[in-house]
């Protein structure tokens, strides 16, 4: 299963743009969100997987999902069921649901209603995205041990940062006196800023993959 393509699509700007339309958040606390969170829905997918009360259940959702088209990752996003995302997530955090909810609100800087609503637009696409991968592996009746390779073997903390700072020099428009749109660097301090969530997570990725 290739993380670096799962996790970049979940974290390209067409995601966060989506996201940030549908919950109306800004794309920074989505970043925020979706970094610190992305290991946990992953380890809740596995223990999907690994567990047989609920193995054959998450095995079918994933099948089903995987007939969705997120070519459009925008559009899909834009028409996402959130009742039905908000279901995903209660069965991939279980009874930690809340817990973790708290702590990646927290360590996001963002609300936790916010935070709920993020990960609930996120969870359909999470499901099709693992479900198209299951099925080019033509083995989804084991996604258990491709799940249990993905957390063990990835480095998810160097990933994820990476994909986040792909762009060393972002930029932003800004109106000059005559009123000419311009483009100027970003102050240190606001990468800084834009850039602690990504920083944040790696103690938790280190705890996740102990």
């Amino acid at each position: 299963m290739d993380f670096k393509k799962l996790a970049g699509t979940l974290l390209s700007s067409d995601s966060i743009s989506g996201l940030s339309t549908a919950t109306g958040a800004t794309g920074n606390e989505v970043k925020k969100v979706l970094t610190n969170a992305i290991p946990a829905l992953l380890n809740g997918a596995k223990n999907q997987a690994d567990d047989d009360s609920t193995s054959e259940s998450f095995v079918n959702a994933l099948s089903q999902h995987a007939k969705d088209d997120t070519k459009d990752i925008s559009g899909f996003l834009g028409k996402v069921d959130m009742a039905d995302g908000a279901k995903i997530i209660s069965h991939l955090l279980g009874s930690e649901k809340n817990d973790i909810v708290k702590d990646v609100a927290t360590k996001a800087g963002v609300s936790q209603k916010k935070t709920n609503s993020i990960l609930s637009a996120i969870a359909p696409l999470l499901l099709s995205l693992l479900g198209q991968q299951t099925q080019e592996e033509d083995n989804s009746s084991a996604i258990g041990g491709l799940m249990g390779s993905l957390l063990g073997n990835a480095d998810m903390g160097s990933l994820l940062v990476g994909l986040l700072g792909s762009s060393s020099e972002p930029e932003e428009e800004t109106t000059t006196s005559n009123g000419k749109k311009k483009k100027k660097k970003k102050k240190k301090a606001e990468e800084k800023e834009e850039s602690s969530g990504g920083n944040s997570l790696l103690s938790g990725l280190f705890n996740l993959l102990k």
